[in-house]
């Protein structure tokens, strides 16, 4: 399908940001990224009961956030939800994480524990992250009566990086407290430190974008590898999942956006599952690029896929 006319009438704002480096290093460029980010469709988000506080983690204090339902009885099902960013970027709230939290709370009466992790600046990588998604899914776990939430209908998830972590969060939970959620959750999640190759037709796909919506090779071994603090040998199965032994995994959903090249590494993970037995559903969603849960449920395509995140974490 067309890219969606929500981003693609808006591609002008890009001209001339060239690299992820000129995002960062230049304010005007992020401004404008921000800009064609800022949606033009639909209202504000839904009001939703928020609490803020932290919990403990191995590297000092971990931030959340906490959306209730407005409906107490409903709160059974909960979602521990990671927003992304390169590992780098992003917050609590930008509208992945805020917008989303919000929606999934007024369609589907969701708890939804909203993870501030660590971002790899300053010195900091690979396990921090990592660490604080753990000890934060394991004070969900641990809390779930005082959250009003059933143990047994806790599941975790993330957008691009935050996809990464919560699946490498997932691993570490199997491993050493023979624990797991009911469901892992992925949009346009990457898994692999190197990202499997473009088909043809993907390549030929992947023209008609501006170049700073692209991930070429050279951009993702630096994002990779300033999240693993050295080179990609550093990597295990807990920091990229596609190295990890996946048998015994819980039920996963993995949604992938069209316009995508980093779409490889989450089709590629979903086969290394169901090799490996593990209940996988992977969705492609058409017309979407990388990042499309920054977009309002107004979108059509962003819409069904916040459908099928309420439809896996209630089920």
């Amino acid at each position: 399908m067309p890219i969606h006319p929500e981003m693609a009438s808006k591609f002008p704002l890009l001209d001339g940001i060239d690299s992820f480096t000129a995002l960062l290093t230049d304010p005007a460029n992020g401004e404008r990224a921000a800009r064609f980010f800022r949606p033009t469709v639909g209202g504000p988000p839904p009001l939703a009961e928020t609490r803020e506080q932290t919990v403990p983690g191995p590297h000092g204090p971990v931030p959340i956030r906490i959306y209730f339902p407005a409906d107490v009885a409903d709160r059974r099902n909960c979602l521990i939800w990671m927003h992304g960013g390169a590992f780098r970027m992003g917050d609590l709230d930008m509208p992945e994480a805020d917008w989303v939290a919000r929606d999934l709370v007024a369609r589907a009466g969701l708890v939804v524990v909203s993870v501030d992790y660590r971002l790899c600046v300053g010195g900091v990588s690979y396990p921090v992250p990592h660490d604080d998604v753990v000890a934060a899914a394991r004070w969900t776990r641990d809390n779930a009566d005082e959250l009003g939430v059933d143990r047994d209908r806790i599941s975790i998830g993330g957008a691009s990086a935050g996809g990464t972590l919560a699946t490498g969060a997932t691993l570490r939970l199997r491993d050493d407290d023979g624990w797991q959620p009911a469901n892992v959750v992925l949009a346009y999640p990457v898994l692999h430190p190197q990202v499997p190759p473009l088909s043809a037709t993907d390549s030929r796909r992947m023209e008609e974008l501006p170049p700073i919506l692209k991930y070429p090779v050279e951009e993702m071994l630096e994002i990779t590898e300033n999240y693993l603090g050295g080179p990609l040998s550093r990597a295990d199965g807990y920091a990229m999942p596609a190295l990890a032994a996946l048998e015994g995994l819980t039920r996963t959903l993995i949604m992938t956006a069209e316009y995508d090249d980093l779409a490889p590494s989450g089709r590629e993970f979903a086969a290394q599952l169901a090799v490996a037995g593990v209940d996988v559903r992977h969705v492609g969603i058409a017309s979407m690029l990388h990042g499309f849960l920054n977009l309002p449920a107004a979108v059509e395509p962003v819409n069904r896929a916040l459908d099928l995140i309420s439809e896996t974490v209630r089920s």
